[in-house]
């Protein structure tokens, strides 16, 4: 499998972080690629031989939809040769791009032909399978999402919108109560746009946002013990951070280094 994370073109980085690539050329081989708590929906488009299966929840997936947040740990199971491209959304980009209520589709997706009509849903699949160079596929799915930005039906709260970027600028360690009076804004009220805008509390979005850079640290083996992932992130001691971990990804660090 190769993979690749793209940086986004200026003109849809403000609700586009990242871009991801992941391709097999390989035709006989069953790949299970498993997608963790991070903090971000996406859009994906996904070209295979045999079709693409969410686990646990057994659902086959259209070529191209979106999904919210991810906080449960699921499996993509594919059987063959696969393109994906997934494109990472920040989380205020569901409500204000595509009109959604983000917490309907936590755990969850969206079929993009509910927000599109049929001739243009068949038109943009046709021109995804035809094109076949991956920077083209990327350009087209890049289009589809600056003409939603242009007929988007409500702004972005500009609160919550700079509340979401410095918790992930902190790695989630700046304490909530202190980013709402930076904002402005009573604790209450804070934390109900919060929800309202991403589909998740502040704290849930921290605690993840935190977790993915202790769980980025781990990976790459950037420590000497495991305590210094612990204190390095803001846990409180060893057995905060293995329960988080746990409860994120079904394992244990040390099953998971594995």
């Amino acid at each position: 499998m190769s993979f690749q994370s793209i940086v986004p073109k200026k003109s849809i980085s403000l609700f586009v972080k990242n871009i991801w690539v992941f391709e097999s050329e390989v035709k006989n081989l069953k790949t299970s690629l498993p997608f963790f708590a991070d903090g971000y929906p996406g859009l994906m488009f996904q070209q295979t031989d045999n079709g693409l299966i969410v686990r646990p929840h057994d659902k086959t997936m259209p070529e191209i939809f979106l999904y919210g947040q991810t906080i449960k740990p699921i499996e993509l199971e594919i059987s063959g040769a696969y393109l994906l491209i997934v494109f990472q959304l920040y989380p205020f980009v569901l409500r204000a791009l595509f009109n959604l209520v983000p917490q309907n589709i936590n755990d969850n997706c969206y079929y993009l032909d509910e927000l599109m009509a049929n001739g243009d849903m068949k038109s943009l699949v046709t021109k995804l399978r035809t094109s076949d160079i991956v920077e083209d596929k990327i350009e087209i799915i890049s289009n589809l999402l600056l003409s939603f930005l242009e007929r988007k039906k409500q702004d972005s709260d500009y609160h919550i919108r700079e509340a979401v970027l410095r918790i992930i600028c902190t790695n989630g360690q700046e304490s909530i109560r202190v980013i709402a009076e930076k904002s402005n804004l009573n604790i209450r009220t804070f934390e109900r746009r919060f929800l309202h805008e991403t589909g998740l509390s502040p704290k849930q979005f921290a605690k993840i946002i935190q977790f993915q850079a202790s769980m980025e640290q781990l990976t790459v083996k950037d420590y000497t013990k495991l305590t210094d992932i612990v204190y390095q992130n803001g846990f409180a001691d060893q057995s905060h951070f293995i329960r988080v971990f746990k409860a994120f990804t079904g394992k244990t660090p040390k099953r998971f280094k594995k």
